[in-house]
């Protein structure tokens, strides 16, 4: 199915059964976002939003809040992307199969965007900023964001659409020091190609031109977030995706997809931020407010009938962790192929995405040692913090599995093979004072922390703990001992007041426990928190906590700790300082009064009646 535009996806989810209309009027400060998240949590439909308060635009959301309603609507296109990532990662399949191939070549051919002479219909009429809906997902949002914005950049030095990057950067209307319909603000993070296109045009003291894009067919959506192979342009992935050539004109010198139901176009000059955020992000943290591209607003248009796609995010699951489900399944083993030996990584949507990597390598360096252990996983994990955006990642355990059965998507599994291997005085590796996910506060500063490798492989060196051994029960200032998974014991500790305090605390703590080493050989890890009860009761909460919450230079110790030749190791078990620290962003949480306000729409007579 080739969708030519937003709202004709939406009705074919209609008569799926899979949208809902929310004809009653909702308030787009905080009440729509709390809307969005009951139904997600809910399991629910997508939702077109036709009344919203203070704005003329209809609204959509949940659009893409299943992998099932993800892979409708792009039923007819999603195995000749698939084959088209494969052909792009070994061409040498296309030669061996030239027939079996043809339509995936031709479609590629098709994809290439296309000039629309006719420069319609996004043109329909002219708007501000203040006639979008402007959506305030969070309470301590520093104003309204657009967060499905397909943010669209030309390089200055290789102008055109075929070297454009097209990418999902959170957008800032309103708030803070923007002056209303002239500025809004533009948050983008580490390793992202809009950044390459800014630092050319400051090196020639011109102004980044931009675009945003706003709706249109949902492959254009997809196609901002799509994290492609080398040399695969956003817009003729949107084009095999859709099944339908991404349509662009220039408007005064602006690229404008013609397809798209909003467009912003604007200029970013050198050196010019402004204070961007608060703004709830995906961490389930705010990211606070710093000094980002400030946006000059030259114009915005609007088809007619318009509809605003958005979504929110906070702490996972939420809907952009059906893209990742989406991307996975486009994409397979396209990493894969990138690095040789990686036989599956996952980046833990649970504990934030960039936090937690965990991967299965391959061991074929030394087969004729007797002694297994880390070595070519070791290679891996240097190539894996190489690449792209998983570079950003913060603990990444990797190991390796000869009989093909472990998984990384199934993280109990996982995490008991890995701990029943990992020699903690060997197979820790940290990178301190280096580059962090802009998201996490966990580190020294913004963009500023480290990074931790644990790499194991080989026998079974230990059988896992099934309950709290009697040494961690009767500690001293330390209280609430609680399982979390086998081999894994989470204990309260006071507030978190400063580095000086906690060096005296763990000392205190190895004290006590370093008489009981060999008792303790069954728990590999100890996580320190403010709520022991909360980390344990389930494994979504100790991989949100535990790796959100601790910058590894900074918030491992160990057991019987020792450096030999620069290298960290412990005798005892790995513990991880998972408490709340000052410098922390605020945990994001819906309003209470918010939420009562919406309860009517799911009472009897209200739209949404049987959702939940």
């Amino acid at each position: 199915m080739a969708y030519k535009t937003l709202e004709e996806s939406l009705r074919e989810l209609e008569k799926k059964g899979q949208l809902i209309r929310v004809k009653e009027q909702v308030d787009p400060y905080l009440e729509m976002a709390a809307i969005h998240l009951r139904v997600y949590a809910a399991g629910g439909p997508a939702l077109l939003f036709e009344n919203v308060k203070g704005s003329k635009f209809r609204a959509a959301s949940n659009i893409f809040g299943t992998l099932e309603r993800s892979k409708f609507i792009f039923r007819d296109t999603l195995p000749l992307v698939q084959q088209l990532i494969a052909l792009k990662n070994n061409p040498v399949k296309a030669l061996k199969n030239p027939i079996k191939n043809f339509t995936a070549g031709l479609a590629a051919f098709k994809a290439l965007p296309l000039k629309n002479p006719l420069q319609k219909p996004v043109l329909f009429e002219e708007i501000k900023i203040e006639d979008i809906p402007p959506i305030h997902h969070w309470p301590m949002d520093g104003g309204a964001f657009v967060t499905l914005p397909q943010v669209y950049t030309e390089d200055i030095d290789q102008p055109g659409i075929m070297k454009a990057n097209l990418g999902m950067y959170r957008i800032q209307l309103t708030g803070n020091e923007y002056v209303p319909n002239k500025e809004i603000g533009l948050h983008y993070q580490l390793h992202r190609g809009i950044g390459v296109h800014q630092t050319k045009a400051n090196k020639k003291g011109l102004p980044l031109r931009v675009s945003i894009f706003v709706g249109g067919p949902p492959a254009h959506s997809v196609s901002a977030v799509m994290p492609l192979p080398e040399g695969i342009s956003e817009m003729t992935f949107a084009g095999v995706l859709g099944n339908r050539r991404f349509r662009f004109t220039y408007v005064d010198g602006y690229c404008i997809s013609t397809d798209a139901d909003f467009v912003i176009t604007g200029d970013v000059y050198p050196e010019d931020n402004k204070p961007e955020g608060p703004f709830g992000d995906h961490l389930g943290y705010y990211s606070l407010q710093h000094n980002f591209p400030l946006l000059k607003v030259h114009k915005v248009f609007a088809k007619k009938n318009a509809i605003w796609p958005f979504t929110v995010v906070g702490r996972p699951p939420q809907e952009d962790t059906s893209f990742g489900h989406l991307i996975h399944e486009m994409t397979g083993a396209a990493v894969q192929m990138e690095i040789p030996g990686l036989r599956e990584i996952h980046a833990v949507d649970a504990a934030g995405v960039h936090p937690l990597l965990l991967a299965i390598g391959s061991e074929r360096y030394t087969p004729y040692a007797p002694l297994q252990q880390p070595a070519e996983i070791l290679t891996i994990a240097n190539h894996i913090l190489g690449t792209g955006q998983l570079s950003l990642a913060k603990f990444l355990f990797i190991t390796a599995d000869e009989t093909n059965q472990l998984s990384v998507y199934n993280i109990p599994d996982y995490l008991s093979y890995f701990l029943q291997r990992i020699n903690l005085s060997r197979d820790i590796h940290f990178y301190t004072n280096t580059t962090m996910d802009t998201l996490d506060y966990s580190g020294t500063s913004i963009n500023s922390g480290s990074k931790v490798v644990l790499a194991a492989y080989g026998s079974i060196q230990r059988e896992l703990a099934l309950s709290v051994p009697p040494c961690l029960q009767e500690l001293q200032g330390f209280q609430n001992p609680r399982l979390v998974i086998p081999g894994v014991i989470a204990i309260e500790a006071s507030a978190f007041s400063n580095y000086t305090a906690t060096k005296a605390e763990f000392t205190k703590l190895d004290g006590q426990l370093n008489n009981h080493l060999s008792s303790l050989d069954a728990v590999p890890l100890i996580v320190i928190c403010d709520d022991a009860n909360f980390v344990s009761e389930n494994i979504g909460n100790f991989l949100w906590v535990s790796f959100t919450r601790s910058n590894p230079s900074h918030d491992i110790q160990g057991i019987g700790a020792f450096y030999q030749n620069k290298h960290w190791g412990c005798k005892g078990p790995l513990v991880i300082d998972a408490r709340t620290k000052p410098h922390h962003a605020p945990v994001v949480a819906v309003d209470p009064v918010t939420n009562s306000k919406i309860n009517y729409l799911f009472e009897k007579g209200g739209s949404l009646y049987g959702v939940e």
